[in-house]
C-alpha cells in the first residue's frame, strides 16, 4: 500500500494506491464522514482479485487540500478533481466506485464525462435528478434529510459537530449504521481524520454547495430532464438506510441503458461495511 499526493484541477489530493501496477484500475470514492479508511474491507479484496486500487481522500477531507469557499465544493468541480486522477494515472476509461458523496460525485463523472468512464458502481445513493426532484416533492425524504438544511448554518455547525471530541459527530455516525457496524477502534481513525485542520469545514460544503445549486434549480424558469447514464451501472443498496428512501434505487437505476439494482435487506446506509464479503462479490464480478 503507497500514499501519494497527487496535483489535480489545482489542488492535491492525498491518495492511496494497492494492488499489482499493471493490474485493471478501479478508483473507490468516499462519502461524509469518511476518507479512503471507508473501503477497508474493500481494499484487500480487489487486491485479491488482481486490481490496481486507488483511493483518494476527496478534496475537503482528512490529508487532502481543503480550499476555503463554498463555491470550491460544486459538485462539478469535485468530478474535475476525479477525472484528474484518471489522467495522472493514466487511465483512459475507468472503473469507479462510490459511496455517500462519493457516489454522487461517480454519478456527475458519469453524466459529464462518459467518455471517461468503463463501468460505474453507486453504493446507496440515488441519480442527481432522482434525488432533487425526491427532496422537492416527497415531504418524507425532506424529512429524512433534515440534517442537510441543519448543515447550512455557517460555524454554529462545525461547532456541534466538533465539540467534546467530535462527539455528535461520531453519534450520527454510529447510530445511523447496525450495532457493529463501526468499532471502536473504526472511530478513533475517523477522528483523527475530522482533527484535521479545516476539515470540518470542508466537509461540510459539500452539503452547502450542493443546497446552492439546488436552489438554482428550483428556482430556474428553464426545468431540464433527467439526465441519462449511458455507462453499464451497479447499483447496491441497503435497505435500512435511515437518510435516504430505497424508494429513490428504482428510478435512479431506470436512468441507466444498462442498470442492475441489487438491495441488501440487513445492510443501512453503509452497506459496504456491513455486507463486506457480498458487496465485494459483486464488485468483482461487475468490474472484471
Amino acid at each position: 500500500m503507497q500514499n501519494q499526493f497527487i496535483r489535480t484541477n489545482n489542488i492535491t489530493l492525498h491518495v492511496v494506491t494497492d494492488g499489482p501496477e499493471n493490474g485493471t484500475p478501479v478508483i473507490l470514492l468516499h462519502g461524509f464522514p469518511e476518507f479512503n479508511y471507508g473501503w477497508k474491507k474493500q481494499t484487500p479484496a480487489l487486491v485479491e482479485a488482481g486490481f490496481r486500487v486507488i483511493v483518494p481522500d476527496q478534496r475537503g477531507y482528512n490529508l487532502s487540500d481543503k480550499p476555503q469557499g463554498i463555491s470550491a465544493y460544486d459538485v462539478d468541480i469535485l468530478a474535475k478533481d476525479i477525472v484528474g486522477l484518471f489522467d495522472h494515472f493514466g487511465i483512459e476509461k475507468a472503473k469507479l466506485v462510490g459511496h455517500d458523496w462519493g457516489a454522487v460525485v461517480a454519478w456527475t463523472v458519469a453524466i459529464d464525462h462518459p467518455e471517461r468512464l468503463e463501468k460505474l458502481a453507486i453504493l446507496n445513493v440515488p441519480h442527481p435528478d432522482v434525488m432533487t426532484d425526491f427532496v422537492l416533492n416527497n415531504s418524507t425524504q425532506r424529512k429524512k434529510s433534515w440534517y442537510v438544511f441543519f448543515f447550512q448554518i455557517p460555524w454554529f455547525v462545525e461547532w456541534v459537530l466538533g465539540r467534546n471530541n467530535f462527539e455528535y459527530l461520531a453519534r450520527i455516525l454510529t447510530r445511523s449504521g447496525r450495532k457493529n457496524t463501526f468499532t471502536e477502534a473504526d472511530v478513533v481513525e475517523y477522528k483523527k481524520a475530522w482533527s484535521q485542520k479545516g476539515a470540518l469545514t470542508g466537509m461540510i460544503n459539500w452539503y452547502r454547495a450542493v443546497m446552492r445549486r439546488g436552489l438554482r434549480h428550483a428556482f430556474s424558469l428553464k426545468k431540464p430532464g433527467a439526465r441519462r447514464v449511458i455507462i453499464p451501472t451497479l447499483m447496491l443498496w441497503g435497505k435500512r438506510d435511515v437518510a435516504l428512501s430505497s424508494e429513490m434505487a428504482q428510478p435512479s437505476i431506470d436512468l441507466c441503458d444498462q442498470g442492475e439494482l441489487i438491495f441488501f435487506d440487513k445492510a443501512t446506509h453503509w452497506v459496504q461495511h456491513d455486507a463486506g464479503e457480498e458487496v465485494n462479490q459483486k464488485l468483482i464480478e461487475f468490474m472484471r
